[in-house]
């Protein structure tokens, strides 16, 4: 008897090691370009928010942002999945009126200006599958050049709801106002 209770235990302690390990979850490691917000307000106390962005920071690594954002071409504004912005009230962005909802946000480089696209194509892969008929608003910026140099692309707020995008040394910033 002893001997078949200690065969039982041993092949109950077998098969469950055997379970555990079939039915692990597999996580991946750490993206190269993790996903980060903007929001503004931008204090966690204000939960009540004008206008949240939610995108990938790439580095770059050695690389130069002209490769990594090339002018003139449609940049999905950050890595991975395309930016997307969350209005949640109508807002006025860069002194076009977007309505209340949540857009895809793409831009294109330029040396001088670039352009701010809202999308309403939302869940989209970068910007290959961009579609100008979707576009909701436009707006130019100028482009400034910061002291310090960005190793990750940044999106942030300042206290008065203008969008400041960032990286190496290019600056970039669109005033934003709700109703």
């Amino acid at each position: 008897m002893k001997t078949s209770k200690l065969l039982t235990t041993i092949s109950f302690a077998i098969v469950m090691l055997f379970t555990v390990n079939v039915n692990a979850q597999k996580f991946s490691g750490l993206d190269k370009s993790p996903m980060d917000a903007a929001a503004y307000p931008s204090s966690y106390k204000d939960a009540n928010k004008t206008v949240k962005v939610v995108y990938s920071r790439p580095q770059l690594n050695g690389r130069s942002l002209d490769k990594l954002a090339p002018n003139g071409k449609v940049w999905r504004t950050g890595a991975n999945e395309a930016a997307e912005i969350t209005f949640y009230k109508d807002t006025n962005f860069g002194g076009k009126m977007v309505p209340a909802g949540t857009y895809t946000m793409a831009t294109i480089p330029g040396e001088k200006e670039w352009t701010i696209i809202i999308n309403s194509d939302v869940n989209t892969w970068g910007s290959y599958f961009y579609d100008e008929s979707k576009d909701v608003a436009r707006v130019t910026a100028p482009v400034s050049m910061g002291d310090e140099s960005l190793e990750a692309f940044s999106i942030a707020f300042d206290d008065n709801g203008a969008m400041h995008i960032g990286w190496d040394k290019v600056r970039v910033s669109v005033p934003t106002s709700s109703k």
